[in-house]
Order: C-alpha cells, then sequence, then structure tokens
C-alpha cells in the first residue's frame, strides 16, 4: 500500500513514511469547557478513518489525542457555575466519549490529559529556559520566538504584522512580561483563586502550546509520524508546537507530516454561538442519528470545508437508509460472503482504494459503496441471492471496517430478529386493518380510513399507497 497524504508543512501530497513499526500519530483534542460540537465530531471522525485505513491494510498504528482539561475557559465556565474545574472538564469529557462512541469512533490508544502531565511539561520549560529559548518574566515564562526566527510561519506563513494586527483573535497579546509580541507564554502564574501547581517558575499552570509538544513527548519521543487537527489549530498552536519541541530536543523535523481537516460552516456562515447556529455533537446526534450524522461529515475529503445544511442532512439520511435497507432485505450482515468472484465489485473495490489512497479521498469511497448499494438493490429484486451475500460481504467491509457508517453485525442481526419477530405478532392484525381501512376509502369515509391509519402508526406500522394497493413496513425505531 502506497498512501499519499497531504502535508501541511510542504504544501504538498507525500508518501507516508515512519520509522518504527507502526506509525505514530498525535491529534490535539478538546478542550472541555463546554459541549463538543460538530466540528470536534469531524476532526475525530477524519483521525478514525486514517486509523482505520491503515489497520485495514495490516499497518499499526499508536494513536493518541488529548484532553486540555485546564485552561482559561474551564476556569471561567467553572467559576459561573461556582462549581471546581474538574467538575467541568469531567462533564464534558464524559459527553464527549459517549458522543464518540456513538459515532463509531475507535478508542485511541491513549488520552492524555494537562492535569497528568504536569512534571513532563515543567521538564520540558526547565529544557527550553537552559537552552536560552524561554525566558522568565514577570508573570511567567515565555518562549522567544527570535532564538529560532527561522521556523516563523513555517505552517502558514504568518508575519509579525499578521500576529500584531492580533491574528484573528488566536493570539494573546495580554502577557505583561513579553519582550515581543510574537512569544508565547509557556507559564502562567496563577492568579487569585485560580487552580495552581507548585514549579520552579512559581505557582501557576502551564500555556496552551507546551501541554501538547510534552505529551507527544511522554507518548512518542521526540517525533511523530503524524500531528494534526482541525485546521484553525495551525496558527499558533502548532507553529508553536514546532518550535518549543524542535528547539527543546533537536530532533527535526517535530513531525513528519502535519494533517489538518477543515472546518464546517452552517448554511454558507462560519458556526458560532453568537450567530445561533452552533449545533453541538449530542444535538446532532438526537437530530439524525450517529451513523448518519458520520456519513454526512465523511461525503467530503478531510481537508475540504464542509457546509452543513438540510441538502445535505437530507441526501445522508436517504442514502444511509437505502444502504441500511438493503443489506437488511438481503439478509443482515451475517450473509456476506467474499466479492471477489465478481468483477463489477472488484472494480469497485480499485476505486475506493486508489481514492482513499489518494489523500483518504472519502467521497470516492462513498460514491462506491452508493454504487454497490445500487448493486445489491438490483440483486435482492431479482432474487439473486449470491450476489446479494457478495455485495454485502463488500459493504461490510468497506463502508463497516473503513467508513464506520454501518452498525456492527450482532447489533444489525438482533434488529432484524427483532423486527421478524414482531412481524410476525401483528401480521395477521395489520392485514385485517389493511382492509377494513380499504373498505372506508371506498366508501370515501375518510374519517374512518384516517382512524385506521392512526391506529396502524401506532402499531409501529406505516402504510404506503399506491397504484398497486396499499404495502406496509414497521417503522425504524
Amino acid at each position: 500500500m502506497v498512501l499519499r497524504l497531504y502535508d501541511t508543512l510542504s504544501r504538498r501530497k507525500k508518501e507516508l513514511s515512519y520509522s518504527g513499526d507502526e506509525v505514530t500519530i498525535y491529534a490535539c483534542g478538546i478542550t472541555p469547557y463546554s459541549p463538543s460540537h460538530i466540528g470536534h465530531a469531524r476532526q475525530a471522525i477524519a483521525f478514525d478513518t486514517l486509523v482505520r485505513w491503515l489497520n485495514f491494510n495490516d499497518i499499526p498504528t499508536k494513536y493518541v489525542t488529548n484532553f486540555t482539561d485546564i485552561s482559561d475557559t474551564i476556569i471561567q465556565a467553572a467559576a459561573d457555575e461556582g462549581v471546581e474545574f474538574t467538575e467541568i472538564s469531567e462533564r464534558h469529557i464524559d459527553s464527549y466519549m459517549k458522543s464518540m462512541a456513538a459515532l463509531n469512533v475507535l478508542q485511541a490508544d491513549a488520552y492524555p490529559r494537562v492535569t497528568e502531565s504536569i512534571d513532563s511539561i515543567i521538564k520540558m520549560i526547565e529544557k527550553l529556559v537552559r537552552k536560552g529559548h524561554a525566558y522568565i518574566a514577570d508573570d511567567g515564562v515565555y518562549f522567544e520566538i527570535d532564538t529560532a526566527p527561522e521556523k516563523y510561519g513555517a505552517l502558514t506563513g504568518q508575519t509579525l504584522e499578521m500576529v500584531r494586527s492580533g491574528a484573528g483573535g488566536r493570539v494573546d497579546n495580554t502577557g505583561l512580561g513579553k519582550r515581543d509580541p510574537r512569544d508565547f507564554a509557556l507559564w502562567k502564574l496563577a492568579k487569585t483563586n485560580e487552580p495552581f501547581w507548585e514549579s520552579p517558575f512559581g505557582a501557576g499552570r502551564p500555556g496552551w502550546h507546551i501541554e501538547c509538544s510534552a505529551m507527544v513527548f511522554d507518548q512518542f519521543g521526540e517525533q511523530v509520524d503524524i500531528h494534526g487537527g482541525g485546521s484553525d489549530l495551525m496558527f499558533p498552536h502548532h507553529e508553536a508546537e514546532i518550535f518549543q519541541s524542535e528547539c527543546c530536543h533537536g530532533a527535526q523535523p517535530f513531525a513528519r507530516h502535519w494533517m489538518h481537516n477543515g472546518m464546517i460552516n452552517i448554511n454558507g456562515e462560519k458556526m458560532s454561538k453568537s450567530l445561533g447556529n452552533f449545533w453541538t455533537v449530542a444535538e446532532a446526534i438526537d437530530v439524525i442519528g450517529p451513523l448518519v450524522l458520520r456519513y454526512a461529515l465523511i461525503n467530503a475529503p478531510y481537508r475540504q470545508p464542509i457546509d452543513f445544511n438540510q441538502v445535505l442532512l437530507e441526501d445522508a439520511k436517504k442514502n444511509h437508509r437505502r444502504m441500511i435497507d438493503s443489506i437488511k432485505e438481503g439478509g443482515g450482515l451475517s450473509a456476506g460472503t467474499s466479492w471477489q468472484e465478481h468483477q463489477s465489485l472488484l472494480d469497485s473495490e480499485r476505486k475506493l482504494v486508489k481514492g482513499m489512497n489518494d489523500d483518504l479521498n472519502t467521497r470516492v469511497a462513498i460514491a462506491e459503496t452508493q454504487s454497490v448499494v445500487r448493486a445489491l438493490n438490483r440483486a435482492n429484486s431479482s432474487g439473486n441471492s449470491s450476489l446479494a451475500k457478495a455485495c454485502i460481504g463488500w459493504l461490510s467491509a468497506f463502508a463497516g471496517e473503513i467508513l464506520g457508517v454501518i452498525p456492527d453485525m450482532e447489533k444489525m442481526d438482533e434488529e432484524i430478529s427483532s423486527k421478524n419477530e414482531k412481524l410476525g405478532l401483528i401480521e395477521s392484525e395489520v392485514i385485517e386493518l389493511i382492509k377494513l381501512r380499504n373498505v372506508a376509502r371506498e366508501a370515501r369515509n375518510w374519517q374512518e380510513a384516517d382512524r385506521i391509519r392512526e391506529v396502524l402508526s401506532n402499531l409501529g406500522v406505516e402504510l404506503q399507497d399506491g397504484e398497486r394497493g396499499t404495502t406496509w413496513n414497521l417503522k425504524d425505531d
């Protein structure tokens, strides 16, 4: 397998390279001060898809994502509620993990937290001070950009003028002890009533950027194969990580590949609480279902921005339901067999593999999935059980194992068994009620016909009136 990933640093697609027996991957995780939003879901799904694709191709991985469980925002949220900061972070970490499980995101190999990494952070800051890359000021410790000016703007091309103008609010210009506006905090001395840890620089807590550098070092050593997150983290967070890690440890490059996913817009506008278009992950799951949400978020290459709108959601809902219904009609995932004897399925496999190896193009993978679903529908309609089983086997492997948009086999088979059992219990009653409704309709007694439809609906039955009469099925739960 030759996987080419777009590398943000070099601004081109590069063949994946890794130094050890496994690909090491670090994605910057959430700051749990409020409920996670769908942008967090997109990042998690993007890196989950990467891990799934590598493992599917027998390439072992070690994937780590962190929790920044102490920050200004967490401290403020705790003060607003009158609780300890740990209560805020634990609540939102728990909610995040439940949402990720619902979205079929595989568990990472480790979830380090800032509050568990303080010793490593302090040691790294001490080393940077000793090497002359950081200085102690009245309000904390700062990294001095001018000690390695060649690294500035590596990922994004940011300039000093951009920083002075605020860089979109992503840069903290408030430090009283800064020598230069570009310098950034490694350690912040605690203010009154703030949580703190003791250090050689005074009681305080880490700055934002140093945290991930220390956790990467704890997990992987001086270098990591793939590092990234949302594209909003490129500057200043990931720029700062390059400074800190390479200046502290000496190994270059700090990350062999930089991977960043695109942002989510809502109906053409940037998602924002102030605009009232903010979707939490939990809200989106409640409205459209977790696997439909996952389907919608991978129906575009991970680097491409997504416009989250009704058309996108309706398309994802329609296509995902068609896929699941087709698999159930074909006998469920347990009915799946090998697809290698069917040329059309081999062609779809080849196209999907080519797309995934070209910077994880999940749009191509979704297109081939839809093609196989159409073939499965034709096989179901014609009674070609051999082809149907092969299509299900293909979908189980590629839409299931790689894209993660199919429920696990045991769950799906349980649903089919439960549905068949319920069908057996109510079938005769439903048939009689439909007959009575047809009589009422012929007599133009619409009130009675509607009453019977309501009775059927309460039994969990949905009707379809067509030229060939009335058909029925059980509603999805």
